[in-house]
């Protein structure tokens, strides 16, 4: 749509690394009040978040091309081109949670208390990197005649009347974290949010994928609904098990 958001002299600003930009300056900020609210170490979390952003971005960015991988193994080189679009949550989810680990351990920071932290974190981003990704045209939904759907572009720069995919991803995003500010205090124990939004977020993903123009091409499951039913299964079986002590 508009993959370059604006250009100055010899400066190019893209849209998807200046609102993925955006989205991580907001999400910092989120856990910040986050944080505060949980009872827990600012200044610790905002270190923590800082540090753990770096493997959750390459994580991402990996996991993204490892599934679109027909489309860079020939051109290498546009594997880390920041002027391109695409990213998958579940590869820095994959990769910073077990990071993590010996980190929060080094802070002295309770574990699922962080994590918990972190979903306000993570779906502050996302809702800025979904209408970058939007923008930009990448991550785009299938061809559709559907009342949803909309005139866009998909990454080739292709104009079809599409299910706006991205976009229905951000307003998952909203809800989700609408309502983990809502439940939160309510919540049982530590870790419960973590849970709770980590399964939410896997079922709007599995529904969604199939939406996507990729699922069209390959008309199969895809790798995403196969670590989306796994992230509910086990977060399902995590949320009885405490709360059946």
């Amino acid at each position: 749509m508009h993959p370059v958001m604006f250009r100055w002299r010899s400066l190019t600003i893209h849209s998807y690394p200046a609102l993925q930009y955006l989205g991580l300056v907001a999400g910092v900020l989120a856990a910040n009040f986050a944080a505060h609210a949980a009872g827990l170490d600012a200044f610790r979390v905002f270190v923590a978040t800082c540090i753990l952003l770096a493997p959750a971005l390459a994580g991402a960015r990996l996991l993204f091309v490892a599934s679109h991988w027909r489309l860079y193994r020939l051109t290498p080189s546009r594997i880390w081109d920041r002027s391109e679009g695409g990213a998958a949550q579940y590869g820095g989810l994959l990769l910073a949670v077990p990071l993590s680990v010996p980190l929060l351990a080094f802070l002295q920071m309770p574990f699922a208390g962080f994590w918990d932290v972190s979903m306000v974190t993570i779906m502050v981003g996302m809702i800025f990197t979904r209408i970058g990704c939007l923008l930009n045209g990448c991550c785009s939904g299938r061809p559709s005649k559907s009342w949803i759907s909309m005139s866009l572009p998909d990454h080739k720069g292709v104009w079809e009347q599409r299910i706006p995919t991205q976009l229905l991803e951000a307003g998952w995003a909203v809800i989700l974290l609408a309502s983990a500010i809502a439940i939160w205090s309510s919540l049982p124990f530590q870790g419960a949010l973590f849970l709770f939004v980590s399964a939410g977020y896997a079922c709007g993903r599995l529904l969604m994928e199939s939406t996507r123009s990729t699922a069209q091409e390959r008309r199969t499951l895809t790798l995403h609904h196969a670590i989306s039913l796994l992230i509910i299964l086990v977060s399902v079986a995590a949320l009885t098990a405490r709360g059946a002590k």
